[in-house]
Protein backbone atom coordinates (compact mmCIF):
# COMPACT_ATOMS: atom_id res chain seq x y z
CA UNK A 1 0.00 0.00 0.00
CA UNK A 2 2.61 2.73 0.80
CA UNK A 3 4.44 2.05 -2.87
CA UNK A 4 0.68 2.65 -4.59
CA UNK A 5 0.18 5.49 -2.71
CA UNK A 6 3.85 6.83 -3.72
CA UNK A 7 2.60 5.76 -7.20
CA UNK A 8 -0.53 7.55 -6.67
CA UNK A 9 1.17 10.78 -5.34
CA UNK A 10 3.59 10.97 -8.20
CA UNK A 11 1.34 10.66 -10.78
CA UNK A 12 -0.72 13.60 -9.22
CA UNK A 13 2.30 15.54 -9.25
CA UNK A 14 3.15 14.71 -12.50
CA UNK A 15 -0.58 15.25 -14.05
CA UNK A 16 -0.30 18.50 -12.34
CA UNK A 17 2.62 19.94 -13.58
CA UNK A 18 2.16 19.24 -17.13
CA UNK A 19 -1.56 21.09 -16.29
CA UNK A 20 0.05 24.22 -15.16
CA UNK A 21 3.25 24.61 -17.29
CA UNK A 22 2.83 27.63 -19.12
CA UNK A 23 4.51 27.11 -22.98
CA UNK A 24 6.92 28.91 -23.51
CA UNK A 25 6.97 32.24 -25.46
CA UNK A 26 8.94 32.88 -28.82
CA UNK A 27 11.80 35.43 -28.67
CA UNK A 28 9.82 39.03 -29.62
CA UNK A 29 10.96 39.83 -33.22
CA UNK A 30 12.04 43.54 -33.57
CA UNK A 31 14.36 46.03 -35.85
CA UNK A 32 16.46 49.13 -36.15
CA UNK A 33 18.41 50.86 -38.20
CA UNK A 34 22.12 49.51 -37.46
CA UNK A 35 23.53 52.77 -38.78
CA UNK A 36 21.58 55.43 -36.14
CA UNK A 37 24.83 56.46 -33.92
CA UNK A 38 24.35 55.92 -31.12
CA UNK A 39 21.01 54.36 -30.65
CA UNK A 40 22.39 51.58 -32.66
CA UNK A 41 25.59 51.08 -34.82
CA UNK A 42 27.90 48.61 -35.52
CA UNK A 43 29.66 46.45 -32.72
CA UNK A 44 33.35 45.27 -33.15
CA UNK A 45 33.43 41.85 -33.36
CA UNK A 46 29.78 41.45 -34.85
CA UNK A 47 26.40 42.73 -33.78
CA UNK A 48 24.72 45.82 -32.48
CA UNK A 49 25.05 48.17 -29.65
CA UNK A 50 23.45 51.70 -29.30
CA UNK A 51 20.79 52.75 -26.26
CA UNK A 52 17.87 50.89 -28.70
CA UNK A 53 19.62 47.83 -27.88
CA UNK A 54 20.30 48.07 -24.47
CA UNK A 55 16.84 49.66 -23.86
CA UNK A 56 14.90 46.85 -25.72
CA UNK A 57 17.35 43.98 -24.05
CA UNK A 58 16.38 45.01 -20.84
CA UNK A 59 12.54 45.11 -21.68
CA UNK A 60 12.68 42.00 -23.14
CA UNK A 61 14.61 40.15 -20.02
CA UNK A 62 11.91 42.14 -17.82
CA UNK A 63 9.14 40.14 -19.87
CA UNK A 64 10.97 36.59 -19.52
CA UNK A 65 11.58 36.76 -23.25
CA UNK A 66 13.81 36.46 -25.92
CA UNK A 67 14.44 38.90 -29.04
CA UNK A 68 16.24 38.91 -32.25
CA UNK A 69 17.02 42.17 -33.51
CA UNK A 70 17.68 42.74 -36.94
CA UNK A 71 18.85 45.51 -38.91
CA UNK A 72 17.23 47.13 -42.01
CA UNK A 73 16.94 50.61 -43.22
CA UNK A 74 14.84 52.87 -41.66
CA UNK A 75 12.94 53.55 -45.00
CA UNK A 76 11.54 49.52 -45.17
CA UNK A 77 10.95 49.12 -41.41
CA UNK A 78 7.30 50.43 -40.78
CA UNK A 79 6.54 48.52 -44.28
CA UNK A 80 8.01 45.16 -42.45
CA UNK A 81 6.34 45.41 -39.10
CA UNK A 82 2.62 45.73 -41.28
CA UNK A 83 3.47 42.98 -43.24
CA UNK A 84 3.93 40.86 -39.76
CA UNK A 85 7.53 40.42 -39.92
CA UNK A 86 8.14 42.49 -36.33
CA UNK A 87 5.91 42.23 -33.38
CA UNK A 88 7.33 46.25 -32.91
CA UNK A 89 10.02 47.77 -34.07
CA UNK A 90 12.77 48.99 -31.46
CA UNK A 91 14.13 51.69 -34.01
CA UNK A 92 13.51 55.29 -32.54
CA UNK A 93 10.34 56.12 -34.86
CA UNK A 94 8.90 59.92 -34.29
CA UNK A 95 5.29 59.27 -33.22
CA UNK A 96 3.25 61.72 -35.71
CA UNK A 97 -0.43 62.03 -35.50
CA UNK A 98 -0.23 60.63 -39.03
CA UNK A 99 1.60 58.00 -38.41
CA UNK A 100 -0.58 56.94 -34.89
CA UNK A 101 -3.83 56.71 -37.30
CA UNK A 102 -2.33 53.55 -38.40
CA UNK A 103 -0.02 52.35 -35.64
CA UNK A 104 -0.31 51.70 -32.09
CA UNK A 105 2.82 53.38 -30.08
CA UNK A 106 4.06 53.31 -26.46
CA UNK A 107 4.86 56.39 -24.81
CA UNK A 108 7.47 58.15 -25.71
CA UNK A 109 11.36 57.20 -24.49
CA UNK A 110 12.80 60.14 -24.76
CA UNK A 111 12.11 63.40 -26.58
CA UNK A 112 13.34 64.41 -30.02
CA UNK A 113 13.85 67.60 -31.69
CA UNK A 114 14.57 68.16 -35.10
CA UNK A 115 17.95 69.57 -35.64
CA UNK A 116 20.31 70.82 -38.18
CA UNK A 117 24.16 69.82 -38.50
CA UNK A 118 26.66 71.85 -40.78
CA UNK A 119 30.05 71.83 -41.92
CA UNK A 120 32.48 73.78 -39.90
CA UNK A 121 32.86 76.89 -40.89
CA UNK A 122 29.40 77.45 -42.69
CA UNK A 123 27.24 79.90 -42.04
CA UNK A 124 24.82 78.98 -38.72
CA UNK A 125 21.01 78.44 -39.88
CA UNK A 126 18.90 80.89 -38.29
CA UNK A 127 15.97 80.14 -40.03
CA UNK A 128 14.51 78.14 -42.89
CA UNK A 129 15.36 81.14 -45.35
CA UNK A 130 19.02 80.89 -45.10
CA UNK A 131 18.75 77.76 -47.30
CA UNK A 132 17.12 79.20 -49.88
CA UNK A 133 19.42 77.97 -53.14
CA UNK A 134 20.83 75.38 -51.05
CA UNK A 135 20.72 71.58 -50.13
CA UNK A 136 19.56 69.39 -47.59
CA UNK A 137 20.42 66.01 -46.76
CA UNK A 138 17.68 63.75 -44.79
CA UNK A 139 17.70 60.18 -44.06
CA UNK A 140 15.09 58.06 -46.48
CA UNK A 141 11.53 57.70 -44.92
CA UNK A 142 12.03 59.91 -41.84
CA UNK A 143 9.41 62.89 -40.94
CA UNK A 144 12.93 65.07 -41.90
CA UNK A 145 12.64 64.30 -45.16
CA UNK A 146 8.47 65.17 -45.15
CA UNK A 147 9.50 68.34 -43.37
CA UNK A 148 12.78 68.88 -45.58
CA UNK A 149 10.60 68.47 -49.13
CA UNK A 150 8.07 70.52 -47.48
CA UNK A 151 10.20 73.47 -46.77
CA UNK A 152 11.94 73.42 -49.37
CA UNK A 153 9.14 74.13 -51.88
CA UNK A 154 8.12 76.62 -49.74
CA UNK A 155 11.67 78.86 -48.95
CA UNK A 156 13.47 77.17 -52.62
CA UNK A 157 16.25 74.87 -51.31
CA UNK A 158 16.52 71.35 -52.88
CA UNK A 159 16.50 67.90 -50.63
CA UNK A 160 19.15 65.05 -51.15
CA UNK A 161 17.48 61.54 -49.62
CA UNK A 162 19.87 58.88 -48.77
CA UNK A 163 19.56 55.58 -47.95
CA UNK A 164 21.37 56.18 -44.20
CA UNK A 165 21.97 59.29 -41.82
CA UNK A 166 25.66 58.61 -41.91
CA UNK A 167 25.26 59.58 -45.65
CA UNK A 168 23.13 62.31 -45.25
CA UNK A 169 26.19 63.99 -42.74
CA UNK A 170 29.46 62.57 -45.11
CA UNK A 171 27.31 64.57 -48.03
CA UNK A 172 27.56 67.84 -45.59
CA UNK A 173 31.35 67.12 -44.70
CA UNK A 174 32.00 66.78 -48.97
CA UNK A 175 30.07 69.84 -49.56
CA UNK A 176 27.67 67.63 -51.52
CA UNK A 177 25.08 69.41 -49.43
CA UNK A 178 24.62 72.55 -46.91
CA UNK A 179 22.87 70.77 -43.82
CA UNK A 180 21.46 68.08 -42.94
CA UNK A 181 18.31 67.37 -40.82
CA UNK A 182 17.58 64.72 -38.04
CA UNK A 183 16.53 63.96 -34.38
CA UNK A 184 18.94 66.16 -32.38
CA UNK A 185 20.63 62.83 -30.07
CA UNK A 186 22.38 61.56 -33.46
CA UNK A 187 23.15 65.19 -35.22
CA UNK A 188 24.69 65.51 -31.59
CA UNK A 189 26.74 62.27 -31.52
CA UNK A 190 27.54 62.83 -35.04
CA UNK A 191 28.97 66.25 -34.07
CA UNK A 192 31.32 64.53 -31.01
CA UNK A 193 32.64 61.68 -33.72
CA UNK A 194 33.29 63.90 -36.96
CA UNK A 195 35.37 67.63 -36.36
CA UNK A 196 34.22 68.79 -39.77
CA UNK A 197 30.17 68.86 -38.70
CA UNK A 198 29.04 70.69 -36.00
CA UNK A 199 25.50 70.59 -34.52
CA UNK A 200 23.83 74.08 -35.78
CA UNK A 201 19.93 75.24 -35.25
CA UNK A 202 17.25 73.24 -33.19
CA UNK A 203 13.55 73.72 -34.34
CA UNK A 204 12.38 74.11 -31.24
CA UNK A 205 8.68 73.16 -32.27
CA UNK A 206 9.23 69.90 -33.64
CA UNK A 207 9.97 68.55 -30.35
CA UNK A 208 7.70 64.87 -30.10
CA UNK A 209 7.98 61.40 -28.69
CA UNK A 210 10.42 59.18 -29.93
CA UNK A 211 8.13 55.55 -29.11
CA UNK A 212 8.07 52.27 -30.28
CA UNK A 213 5.16 51.40 -32.88
CA UNK A 214 3.09 48.24 -33.14
CA UNK A 215 0.17 46.70 -35.24
CA UNK A 216 -3.44 47.47 -34.82
CA UNK A 217 -3.83 43.95 -33.73
CA UNK A 218 -1.13 44.20 -31.24
CA UNK A 219 -2.75 45.85 -28.60
CA UNK A 220 -1.50 43.77 -25.45
CA UNK A 221 1.42 43.48 -26.68
CA UNK A 222 1.89 47.30 -26.65
CA UNK A 223 0.84 47.40 -23.43
CA UNK A 224 2.84 44.93 -21.98
CA UNK A 225 5.67 47.18 -23.22
CA UNK A 226 4.45 49.92 -22.46
CA UNK A 227 4.19 48.94 -18.86
CA UNK A 228 7.86 47.37 -18.46
CA UNK A 229 8.99 51.14 -20.10
CA UNK A 230 7.15 52.96 -17.28
CA UNK A 231 8.75 50.64 -15.01
CA UNK A 232 11.90 51.10 -16.05
CA UNK A 233 11.52 54.99 -16.34
CA UNK A 234 10.44 54.72 -12.30
CA UNK A 235 13.78 52.74 -10.99
CA UNK A 236 16.13 54.96 -13.09
CA UNK A 237 16.75 52.72 -15.91
CA UNK A 238 16.10 54.67 -19.07
CA UNK A 239 17.96 57.90 -17.61
CA UNK A 240 20.90 55.57 -16.91
CA UNK A 241 20.85 53.87 -20.44
CA UNK A 242 20.53 57.86 -21.62
CA UNK A 243 23.42 58.92 -19.78
CA UNK A 244 25.55 56.62 -21.14
CA UNK A 245 24.74 56.67 -24.45
CA UNK A 246 24.19 60.44 -24.67
CA UNK A 247 26.52 61.57 -22.29
CA UNK A 248 24.42 64.09 -20.39
CA UNK A 249 22.19 63.18 -17.11
CA UNK A 250 18.41 63.73 -17.93
CA UNK A 251 16.33 66.57 -16.32
CA UNK A 252 13.61 65.48 -14.21
CA UNK A 253 10.66 66.51 -17.10
CA UNK A 254 12.75 64.64 -19.71
CA UNK A 255 10.33 61.59 -20.76
CA UNK A 256 13.51 59.73 -19.26
CA UNK A 257 12.09 60.08 -16.31
CA UNK A 258 8.30 61.01 -16.90
CA UNK A 259 5.60 58.26 -17.33
CA UNK A 260 2.04 59.18 -18.19
CA UNK A 261 -0.90 56.97 -17.26
CA UNK A 262 -2.64 55.19 -19.84
CA UNK A 263 -1.14 53.23 -22.86
CA UNK A 264 0.14 55.16 -25.67
CA UNK A 265 0.76 58.58 -26.31
CA UNK A 266 -1.63 61.21 -24.40
CA UNK A 267 -3.60 63.16 -27.16
CA UNK A 268 -2.79 61.45 -30.28
CA UNK A 269 -4.82 58.65 -31.84
CA UNK A 270 -4.12 54.98 -30.33
CA UNK A 271 -4.24 56.50 -26.53
CA UNK A 272 -5.54 54.36 -24.06
CA UNK A 273 -5.96 56.74 -20.78
CA UNK A 274 -7.96 54.15 -18.80
CA UNK A 275 -5.27 51.19 -18.97
CA UNK A 276 -4.29 50.47 -15.28
CA UNK A 277 -1.19 51.50 -13.32
CA UNK A 278 1.14 48.37 -13.88
CA UNK A 279 2.92 46.05 -11.24
CA UNK A 280 6.49 46.84 -11.08
CA UNK A 281 7.13 44.04 -9.30
CA UNK A 282 6.73 41.68 -11.69
CA UNK A 283 8.87 43.35 -14.49
CA UNK A 284 12.47 43.41 -12.33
Amino acid sequence: MPHRSLLLAATFLLLAGTAFAQPAQPPLRTAVDGTFAPHAMPKLGGGLEGFQIDLFNEVARRMHRGITIDSASFSGLIPALESGRYDFLAAPTTVTPERAQNLLFTQGYIWTDFQFGIRKGSAPIKDWSDLKGKTVAVNKGTPYETLSKKMGEQYGFTVQVYDTQPDAVQAVVSGHAYASLAGNTVIKYAASKNPQFVADLVLNDTKAHWAAPFRKDEAALRGQIDDVLKCMKRDGTVAKLSQKWFGAKPAPDDLENVSFPGHGVPGLPGYEPNAPDPDCSQYR
